[in-house]
């Protein structure tokens, strides 16, 4: 990965780890040449960049999709705050900052912003993708129904990452675990990558 996006990738907010954002760069170069990408959950874009760098190297595009007014656990009062992004009317709104990483890491011709809830827009989708990354909310309802509505748009071959997979609870909440368990017992996707709390999984089969 080009040195001046891994410097800004981890100079960006954000909750992706330096191991597991090389490996979701690795990932998106893999699945690259299948299709387009899509990431669920953009924040203010550190997970975009080590996804865009992997569809600029490989000549396409990255799709990602947010309402940017914050999960559950970014709101005030709760852990994840950051009074950094806020708007003039007292609500979240990562948008600016992340269009701001984007003209930064020069991608903003291959990233391609979706403002609007995950359910919404997948319910509209048609075209097919190389690689779909889940790391949007992680309430067990909005986890699975991130799975629903983008699981099945992954093609025979492609990619089907989840972040912040922690099989032991103590480490973390369980809807993304819970997720992973169902690829995987749907028998449509097999283990292909496992780094830190990221899974990626490849589509094998179908029955989603």
């Amino acid at each position: 990965m080009e040195e001046r996006l891994l410097q800004l990738a981890r100079a960006t907010p954000g909750f992706m780890p330096d191991d597991e954002g090389l490996a979701l760069y690795r990932a998106g170069r893999e699945a690259a040449p299948l299709g387009p990408l899509l990431e669920v959950g953009t924040y203010v874009g550190k997970s975009t960049i080590y996804l865009g760098a992997a569809a600029k190297e490989m000549g396409t595009v990255l799709f990602t999709i947010d309402h940017h007014r914050g999960s559950e656990e970014q709101q005030p009062g709760q852990p994840y705050f950051d009074p950094r992004f806020v708007d003039e009317f007292g609500q979240v709104d990562t948008l600016p900052a992340f269009r701001r990483t984007i003209a930064l890491a020069g991608l903003e011709e291959t990233v391609i912003a979706i403002v609007g809830r995950s359910a919404t827009v997948a319910a509209y989708w048609r075209t097919p993708l190389a690689m779909v990354f889940i790391d949007g909310s992680h309430t067990e309802e909005n986890a699975q129904a991130d799975y629903e509505g983008w699981a099945p748009h992954v093609i025979m071959g492609g990619l089907l990452a989840i972040h912040d997979v922690f099989p032991d609870p103590s480490q973390g909440g369980q809807a993304p675990y819970h997720v992973y368990l169902r690829a995987l017992a749907s028998g449509a996707f097999e283990d292909y990558l496992c780094q830190g709390s990221l899974r990626v999984l490849r589509r094998v089969g179908h029955g989603i």
